[in-house]
């Protein structure tokens, strides 16, 4: 039998995938009244439905509120309990069903229709009751559900979901929401790391600089590169300015090379014009170049040119930004 669970799944996957380029192919300006009534909301906007349904709506929800459009959860039977009281004038209601005549949204329709508020419903049916209850009716039918019962909500509940997703895309576009607009709403995360830290946030400075002046003899360059360990040396001139930079893959190449190195000053073996970075650039930024020019550590300069920080690979995964 365990020969057939691929044929099943990628068959399950198949009608799925079929179910949202039906329901994509069927959107019109039910649609883009709905998107348009949410952007100008001066509230909230309140996703709720009942079973899978529900499950659908937490996420939709979750999705809104992460890409700039307030929004929350609200379970339906608990809005008939007191819950209600979350919803507010201005807010927008969305109700998700299937059928689209889920008997808990159907209870609280009444109570919503008394405040000042837009209610969208998504459901299959153009005919059901809250369809025609709804200020804005989005139709989301499937053919075929991938449950070969047909009983468990599947395609349906699949393209319900894409169609969340395709609501919330347009309303972040419609909104100009940036990546910095996502990291506010992100801080604890690793996406809020990434798009939040900048090369200045995690350096290594001051004594913790790897540096030394350009005349400084070899042999007390290498020690200062050890002690340091961040794998590289920035070397300035008297006025801070960098000159070059030195490496521990350098150092190997020179003992390749050379039999004495005792005569050499930092100056003679550095490379010039080394790759910088500037303090202010993201943390991720860092990455890419590092990634680009296949380094492992930078050195980092101010917009005159002074040597005012490092960081290397180990610097970045310590500050969780890989």
């Amino acid at each position: 039998m365990s020969e057939n669970y691929l044929a099943w799944a990628k068959n399950a996957l198949a009608i799925e995938s079929a179910a949202i380029d039906e329901l994509s192919a069927s959107l019109n300006q039910d649609f883009v009244r709905a998107a348009e009534t949410i952007l100008r909301c001066a509230g909230r906007v309140i996703v709720t439905g009942m079973g899978k349904s529900g499950h659908i709506a937490s996420k939709i929800a979750a999705t809104f509120a992460s890409t700039g459009t307030p929004a929350f959860f609200v379970h339906p039977a608990e809005a008939a309990h007191g819950d209600l009281g979350m919803i507010v004038d201005g807010d927008v209601v969305l109700a998700l069903s299937n059928s689209g005549e889920s008997d808990e949204i159907l209870a609280i329709i009444p109570a919503l229709k008394r405040k000042h508020i837009n209610l969208i419903c998504i459901t299959s049916k153009a005919t059901s009751s809250m369809a025609k209850f709804a200020d804005i009716h989005i139709q989301a039918a499937v053919s075929q559900e991938a449950c070969p019962l047909g009983l468990a909500p599947t395609s349906s509940t699949t393209a319900v979901l894409a169609l969340g997703d395709a609501l919330a895309i347009v309303l972040l576009k419609a909104r100009h929401f940036t990546p910095d607009d996502f990291a506010l709403s992100h801080p604890a995360g690793s996406l809020g790391r990434k798009l939040l830290l900048t090369v200045g946030d995690i350096m290594h400075k001051n004594q913790d600089l790897p540096a030394v002046l350009e005349h400084t003899f070899l042999h007390n360059a290498i020690i200062q590169m050890s002690e340091k360990g961040l794998g590289l040396l920035g070397i300035t001139d008297d006025s801070g300015s960098l000159k070059g930079v030195f490496t521990d893959g350098d150092l190997r190449r020179l003992f390749e090379q050379h039999n004495n190195l005792s005569s050499f000053t930092i100056s003679d073996v550095m490379t010039a014009n080394p790759i910088t970075i500037s303090p202010n650039a993201l943390a991720s930024e860092a990455v890419k170049l590092m990634q680009q020019k296949s380094i492992n550590s930078l050195l980092v300069t101010d917009q005159q040119g002074k040597l005012v920080g490092a960081l290397n690979i180990n610097t970045l995964l310590q500050a969780r930004v890989l």
